[in-house]
């Protein structure tokens, strides 16, 4: 049997993106049609921020030995900085899984919309938070 150690890392990644991909592609009738992947724009700006900020981290990290990719565990194949291919993926791949499994939520329970601030969150029944009246505290 060969040795799929070095795989692993890509087929999490591949399973993750299988499991989801119903999400995004399945029937609007039954909730599902996250439309992630079709909005390629609002994707690429919901992504960016964290790619960046975590590729110069591992960047940084690598560089500095805090941590390391086993060739065992990789396919080989680093990219400047030393990272692994399959890192790259994994910053690609999760956010979206994470994305599709929000929007769907959002689709099947319609109280999980975004709701907008209150404005005044510590106020309440007309008291201070942390504060209660007589009549409330009954």
């Amino acid at each position: 049997m060969p040795d799929l150690d070095r795989w692993h890392y890509l087929i999490v990644l591949g399973l993750c993106v299988l499991i989801t991909l119903p999400l995004e592609a399945g029937p609007a009738r039954f909730g599902l049609g996250a439309r992630v992947w079709r909005r390629p724009r609002r994707l690429v700006r919901a992504l960016a921020p964290v790619w960046l900020v975590f590729v110069v981290w591992d960047i940084w990290a690598t560089a500095h030995g805090t941590w390391s990719f086993a060739s065992r565990y990789t396919i080989g194949l680093r990219l400047p900085g030393d990272l692994a291919v399959e890192e790259l993926l994994f910053f690609v791949v999760v956010p979206v899984c994470g994305l599709l499994t929000l929007e769907t939520v959002r689709r099947l329970l319609p109280g999980a919309r975004r709701r907008p601030a209150r404005a005044t969150d510590r106020t309440v029944r007309g008291t201070t938070a942390g504060t209660t009246s007589a009549a409330e505290g009954s």
